[in-house]
C-alpha cells in the first residue's frame, strides 16, 4: 500500500519560522543595518540547510524614532510601532543590531527595548550585534547588551557580532557571522521558546498587564478578588 501523499508532503515540507531583524542605524546607508542584513541572510541560508523555511521581517528603528519617543512620554503606541511590537511578539528568532556611541548602545535602540512588555520576548533566541568606530567598543555587547536581554529573559546566542571599520575587509567577520547564524538556527529549531511559553510559563514572575493579560492566571471571579474589589 502506497504512502499517503499528503502525509509525505507534510513530512517533506520545511518548517516555517519567523525571523525579525531590528537595527538602530541612523545613517543611509547604515553599517548597522548592513551587519544585521548579513547575519539575517546567513541565518536564512543556514535554516534551509537544516530543513527550515525562515521568513525574514525587518524593523528599521530610524523610521520609528518619533513614535518611540511619543510612547515613552505619553504611553501612546502608534499603529506603526504596534506592528513592530507584534512582529517582536511573534518572532521565533531575533537579530538585534545597534551602533555603539561612547561605549554604549544607541539611545534609540535602548528606548525601543525599554518600551517592550517585559514578558514579550521570554525564551526568544537572539543574536546580538553592534557596529562602532573602534574595536575598543566591542565589549559593549557582552558587558551591556547581554545583561539587558537577560532581563527580558531571552536566549542570547553565545556568539555576538561586532564590526569596527577595519573588520569589514577581514575574513574573521564572516566567520563570526556564520557561527552566530548557525547558533541562532539551532536555538530556533529546538522549539525551546514554545516549550518555555507553554509548559513553564506559569513558573515565571510576571508583571500584571505585560502580556495582554496572558501573563498571569488570576481568577478575577474568586472570593478573594471580589472581596478586594469591595464585594461580598
Amino acid at each position: 500500500m502506497s504512502e499517503n501523499p499528503t502525509i509525505a508532503q507534510a513530512e517533506a515540507a520545511p518548517r516555517t519560522l519567523q525571523l525579525v531583524s531590528v537595527n538602530a542605524g541612523t545613517s543611509d546607508p547604515s553599517s548597522t543595518q548592513m551587519l544585521a542584513d548579513r547575519i539575517a541572510d546567513r541565518t536564512v541560508t543556514a535554516g534551509a540547510e537544516h530543513g527550515l523555511d525562515i521568513e525574514l521581517r525587518q524593523i528599521d528603528l530610524r523610521g520609528l524614532a518619533t513614535d518611540i519617543t511619543n510612547a515613552i512620554i505619553s504611553q501612546h503606541v502608534s499603529l506603526e510601532l504596534q506592528r513592530a511590537l507584534d512582529l517582536m511578539r511573534d518572532a521565533d528568532g531575533l537579530i538585534a543590531s545597534t551602533p555603539v556611541y561612547q561605549a554604549g548602545a544607541s539611545g534609540l535602540f535602548t528606548q525601543f527595548f525599554q518600551i517592550l512588555d517585559t514578558d514579550l520576548l521570554i525564551g526568544t533566541p537572539v543574536v546580538l550585534a553592534g557596529t562602532g568606530g573602534s574595536a575598543r567598543h566591542s565589549l559593549v555587547i557582552d558587558d551591556q547588551l547581554r545583561a539587558s536581554f537577560a532581563y527580558l529573559r531571552t536566549l542570547t546566542a553565545p556568539t555576538a557580532v561586532y564590526a569596527a571599520p577595519e573588520d569589514w575587509q577581514e575574513k574573521g567577520l564572516g566567520s563570526r557571522i556564520g557561527r552566530a547564524a548557525n547558533e541562532l538556527v539551532l536555538l530556533m529549531r529546538s522549539g525551546l521558546r514554545e516549550q518555555l511559553r507553554g509548559n513553564a510559563w506559569g513558573s515565571y514572575q510576571h508583571s500584571f498587564g505585560s502580556a495582554g493579560g496572558a501573563e498571569t492566571a488570576i481568577d478575577f471571579d474568586s472570593d478573594l478578588m471580589r472581596l478586594a474589589a469591595g464585594g461580598k
